[in-house]
């Protein structure tokens, strides 16, 4: 079985199958994405998510900030199973949402834990983390404050971002506060749209 040309084990496959059905079911009654989308969920979402992991494989902590429907945090969560290492902390505020991500790391075997939180409160009790990822939640300038903490704890940690065709611009504007080494990954699934990889983030003095 392949995932955007990476092999995973039957038993991947098989979690991120119960995963796609787990969703379906739960987006009946709970807006987790834009309900156009949901006809390419595998696409348009499953596929889109594992390009993160497939950026930087291996049993690393990863922190998912506004983790939503799952996307990638879950399905980083579920690709961790084959190196049996690695853990996703999933920070999601909004309780039906986070109710969901619990029972979506139960049924799977992700392995990864739920933080029903906002973003300022969860450095209190999520440490050190290797990775940083984010999807549909803010502008990049946003994004880098909210990793900025977390990435000077460990000068190591880099953070994958989803972005659009305004990434460029987003990158501009983030440039005026910020300074940061960039890596812009081409989507393997969506086009003109990117995942942006952040390191060495430092604010900028005025």
């Amino acid at each position: 079985m392949q995932i955007n040309g990476m092999a995973v084990s039957r038993e991947t496959w098989d979690r991120l199958e119960h995963f796609i059905a787990l969703f379906n079911k739960w987006a009946r009654s709970i807006n987790l994405v834009a309900p156009s989308t949901l006809p390419d969920l595998r696409t348009r979402h499953v596929a889109d998510s594992a390009q993160i992991y497939q950026l930087s494989p291996g049993p690393l902590t990863w922190l998912d900030l506004g983790s939503g429907g799952g996307f990638p945090g879950i399905i980083t969560a579920i690709l961790l199973t084959e190196t049996e290492g690695g853990w996703v902390h999933l920070v999601e505020s909004n309780q039906k949402k986070a109710a969901f991500l619990r029972q979506a790391l139960l049924e799977t075997g992700g392995r990864g834990s739920v933080h029903p939180c906002r973003i300022d409160e969860a450095l209190s009790h999520i440490g050190r983390v290797d990775r940083i990822s984010a999807r549909a939640l803010a502008h990049l300038d946003v994004l880098l404050s909210y990793a900025e903490p977390w990435m000077q704890q460990n000068a190591q940690c880099k953070a994958f971002f989803h972005k659009g065709r305004d990434y460029q611009q987003e990158t501009m504007n983030a440039n005026g506060r910020w300074a940061f080494d960039l890596v812009e990954h081409p989507s393997v699934v969506e086009p003109d749209s990117v995942v942006l990889e952040i390191a060495g983030l430092r604010r900028k003095v005025n």
